[in-house]
């Protein structure tokens, strides 16, 4: 079955998502003669011009509610055009996920972009953060519009940032200029250190920038305070360690939690607070069902739970 790459376009009304793919699908180096699929999730204060499009091979369809977004849907428009690629403008109220969970198997997002207004954004964020989060979290490339040379880039930048270190970001000016972001973030540990200590708050920025780049702490040595899980599932001398990490609101706390070889993990019970020695192996393990990083204990020493217990990703 042929493989169907998405061009994933997120983020909230007249945040310039609209502008961005018209341009794209009037730029004859990105619309060559591809059969075209272009998903509208929501309708923007601008409209598509078929005239516009640089191949007549382009089509539009419009999903008005996210209760239509189904496999079968999608899979009948992949029919009815014969198409070889899609591009989604998707509605910024809506959760990824139901995005996702819609896919048809061969239907694959190459390229996952997160457009902004510079001016609304952190409002959009101080009033509806879980949203914010949502379409952050996965995005390959965050394009801030409406910037001038008066705007404050800091604050934005710091938005993206507390949610994605992976993420590009670009600053769109109104004078038709853009500029990649350039602002350094420093991680407040050291890479270098033959053991790397994380400090209690700093725990879910550490396992966020594992996350997202686990090779970086291969065969590296780390130390942390988290919390003991044990399950009856896990093989002989496994458990899992980490703490319990909020993204932007209670609702959404987490076990942010590895995977953890020690000989004498039965000497440990659900919910003991350890401060934990360990090198990371980046390798299978069927507990991931995947490809994670794996902590080998070399020291685990008991200790009293953190204040606040709860970290933040901010």
């Amino acid at each position: 079955m042929r493989e169907i790459p998405i061009y994933l376009f997120s983020g909230f009304l007249e945040a310039g998502k609209t502008t961005m793919i018209r341009q794209a699908l009037a730029d004859p180096g990105f619309s060559s003669g591809e059969r075209t699929l272009v998903l509208l999730c929501e309708e923007g204060i601008e409209e598509y011009d078929p005239t516009e499009f640089a191949s007549e091979n382009t089509w539009l369809e419009v999903i008005d509610s996210v209760e239509d977004l189904k496999p079968e849907v999608l899979s009948a428009f992949e029919k009815k055009y014969g198409i070889e690629r899609v591009i989604a403008e998707y509605n910024g109220m809506w959760q990824l996920a139901d995005f996702f969970r819609a896919l048809p198997e061969n239907w694959m997002v190459y390229q996952e972009i997160f457009a902004a207004d510079s001016e609304t954004i952190l409002n959009y964020n101080a009033n509806m953060r879980s949203l914010v989060v949502d379409k952050l979290q996965s995005c390959d490339l965050v394009v801030f519009n409406r910037i001038t040379d008066d705007t404050d880039k800091m604050p934005l930048h710091k938005l993206v940032r507390g949610i994605s270190r992976r993420a590009n970001i670009e600053y769109d000016y109104t004078d038709g200029r853009a500029e990649a972001d350039d602002i350094e973030d420093p991680l407040p540990f050291d890479l270098n250190a033959d053991v790397i200590d994380i400090a209690d708050n700093d725990y879910a920025l550490w396992y966020q920038d594992l996350m997202e780049d686990m090779l970086k702490y291969d065969t590296k040595t780390v130390r942390f305070k988290g919390i003991v899980a044990i399950d009856g599932q896990f093989p002989p001398n496994t458990m899992a360690v980490g703490r319990h990490i909020m993204t932007c609101c209670a609702d959404d706390i987490q076990f942010g939690g590895l995977i953890c070889k020690w000989k004498r993990s039965t000497s440990l019970k659900a919910r003991d607070w350890v401060v934990i020695t360990a090198k990371v192996s980046v390798e299978y393990n069927k507990l991931y069902g995947q490809e994670g990083p794996v902590l080998v204990a070399t020291r685990v020493d008991f200790t009293t739970r953190p204040d606040p217990e709860v970290v933040a990703i901010s």
